[in-house]
């Protein structure tokens, strides 16, 4: 049965069916313009031109359900991961809250941040919403939030509706077992707070296991036991090209 997702933009529990073309917004709060009347169509009449615009389509198509897809040839987590140690750092994590302590940086962090993520997350009010959240997530989990932001990149491309072909779900792909594992199961990982919250937590969890070793957190949050380190390079390069700090 699939999850009842909630909107980005009101916070409202849709019980409609998902058509919204933006991952973040209940039909609700969808806008598109006209793309143009019937009457104001140019039909190509010269067979070579139709050809064309049918590649055309079918590019534009294949390359947006690429984009779409949550991160490619990547491990998952296991519930053998769960130790009691980070279990009991989960448990804390969800029962507390936490604002900004310095507004003055936090502005500056949301409006630098915001400028860039702008081509994932088109919807200005949805991406300061989402930004607020990571800021204040990362902060509680003492991770850097635009580390956060590289996770969340490879991981579901900021569609917090991500699903995996494991079962990876929301923003950082977080596991279900973890809300067992932490008493919890009916909490819900779309939620975008709730996934921020254990995600960041977990990824904290792993970076003092490995003593600062940015690499070997990832892959250890990524859930993989080889030497495989495409999945941090993926991260690690998004960090430095995208979500670089100033």
């Amino acid at each position: 049965m699939s999850a009842q997702p909630q909107c980005g933009a009101c916070d409202c529990s849709s019980r409609r069916a998902w058509s919204s073309p933006e991952p973040w917004l209940c039909p609700g709060h969808t806008h598109r313009a006209c793309a143009g009347s019937a009457g104001n169509s140019a039909i190509p009449h010269d067979p070579r031109q139709i050809i064309r615009a049918s590649f055309v389509r079918t590019g534009v198509f294949v390359l947006a359900l690429l984009l779409a897809l949550p991160g490619l040839a990547r491990a998952e987590q296991k519930p053998s991961q769960a130790t009691p140690q980070l279990i009991h750092a989960l448990k804390e994590a969800v029962n507390s809250s936490t604002s900004f302590r310095d507004r003055y940086a936090a502005t500056v962090w949301l409006l630098d941040m915001s400028t860039r993520l702008a081509a994932l997350v088109p919807n200005a009010s949805t991406r300061l919403h989402l930004l607020k959240l990571v800021h204040r997530e990362a902060e509680h989990a003492g991770v850097s939030p635009n580390l956060v932001l590289a996770v969340i990149q490879v991981e579901s491309r900021f569609n917090r509706f991500a699903v995996s072909s494991a079962g990876a779900e929301g923003l950082m792909q977080v596991m279900p077992f973890w809300l067992k594992k932490i008493g919890r199961p009916n909490d819900n990982l779309f939620h975008a707070a709730t996934n921020l919250r254990l995600g960041c937590t977990i990824l904290e969890y792993y970076l003092n296991q490995s003593n600062g070793d940015m690499i070997e957190a990832l892959e250890r949050y990524n859930g993989n036991t080889s030497h495989d380190l495409t999945y941090a390079n993926r991260v690690l390069k998004a960090l430095r090209t995208r979500w670089y700090e100033q």
